[in-house]
């Protein structure tokens, strides 16, 4: 099987009609093997689907921190992050330009990812359930100190950074919009903003007010040491929209997984939508752990992240309703007969994962695995 290839700016192909296209974009470590799951899941999810998917593969193999080590020091390393950030905007500037609105990334270095999101304006949405109770956790991934530039000179390293009251008001329209998506009885007990806005002279803060004037609503802002202690003392209560700046939320996200949704990161994903105009519509999937380059090519990395990936594309981009209640179902299946790979506590291979999986599943659509079946060895 020969997924398309993506050739560079402006040259992104019109989706054929009624053919979903589907974005992939590899990184280094485990990146080609979690690529190769998620396209060998995905095509048996969309076997049934009258037009098929086709895979839109970015032709730059990303870099991982660890790859990026061994390429030199800060001056070669700055250089490649910033020629993988160029690219990787590109190929997803590219996507949304051609109708693409979905495209799984497997794990690169961090410097380059933030360099696209500040770009492309993107937040970071997850729902966290702990059995009635629901938080929506909406992280702005488009500003702040991890989107920042740097500047070397003997012994000391510059970053610069800034927040904008645009970006800032594009981050809560979007969160909002998305609350009310998951909530649409129109319910939201709680919108907690974790910042630390007292760093920005005040800018920050006012900017929340004006914005939550205009839009009707009431914001809390608080510090994030604040939102812990009263995560500690109260928990947050169920509808809380939680709207995080990167500083706190990427410490705090495996936390509230574990608080709120009884997971662990090597086995959940989530999404990253584009807010810029110039990328508007494309959503970026990603599992929430790293490259694991030291389990690169022993076939022992986690692949379960990157199946409910491959499930939440198909349902949502690939026309493919009952994709990710299969996947849960087949999951369920394989926990229960102790399936699973040695971060959890197994014995058993990526491969041998996927294997039990794909037994195990019953994909939505009739005569889909007999379809799946005749795609082994499509050209």
């Amino acid at each position: 099987m020969t997924p398309a290839v993506h050739q560079g700016a402006g040259s992104q192909p019109a989706p054929a009609a009624g053919r979903p296209a589907i974005g992939l974009a590899v990184g280094r470590g485990t990146g080609p093997e979690l690529a190769a799951v998620f396209e060998r899941v995905l095509r048996v999810l969309t076997a049934a689907h009258p037009h098929g998917v086709r895979i839109v593969r970015s032709p730059r193999r990303y870099h991982s921190y660890v790859s990026l080590r061994a390429q030199g020091g800060p001056a070669e390393i700055q250089e490649l992050t910033g020629r993988d950030a160029e690219h990787y905007e590109r190929f997803c500037r590219d996507l949304a330009a051609g109708g693409t609105t979905a495209v799984f990334r497997t794990a690169i270095n961090a410097q380059s990812l933030y360099l696209v999101r500040r770009r492309l304006r993107a937040v970071k949405v997850d729902l966290l359930r702990d059995g009635e109770t629901s938080l929506l956790l909406v992280r702005d991934q488009a500003q702040g100190f991890y989107t920042g530039e740097n500047l070397h000179t003997p012994g000391e390293v510059t970053r610069t950074l800034a927040f904008s009251r645009e970006t800032t008001e594009a981050v809560v329209r979007h969160a909002l919009e998305r609350a009310r998506r998951e909530w649409p009885d129109g319910r939201i007990d709680r919108i907690v903003m974790a910042y630390k806005f007292h760093l920005l002279d005040g800018a920050f803060d006012a900017w929340v007010a004006g914005i939550a004037e205009r839009l009707g609503v009431r914001i809390e802002v608080f510090q994030p040491d604040t939102v812990n202690r009263n995560l500690i003392a109260h928990g947050l209560p169920d509808r809380t929209l939680l709207i995080a700046g990167n500083e706190w939320a990427d410490i705090m996200h495996v936390v509230l997984l574990d608080r709120f949704g009884a997971e662990r990161q090597e086995s959940r994903c989530t999404e990253n939508v584009c807010l810029d105009p110039g990328a508007a519509g494309l959503v970026e999937y990603q599992t929430v752990h790293g490259s694991a380059d030291d389990l690169a090519g022993r076939d022992l990395v986690n692949p379960v992240a990157t199946v409910r990936a491959a499930a939440l594309v198909a349902e949502r981009h690939a026309g493919v309703p009952g994709a990710v209640g299969a996947v849960e179902a087949a999951l369920a299946a394989l926990d229960e007969a102790g399936v699973r790979t040695p971060d959890l506590g197994g014995k058993h291979s990526t491969t041998a994962v996927v294997d039990a999986l794909l037994d195990a599943l019953d994909p939505p659509g009739a005569g889909a695995a007999t379809a799946a079946a005749a795609l082994v060895g499509e050209p």
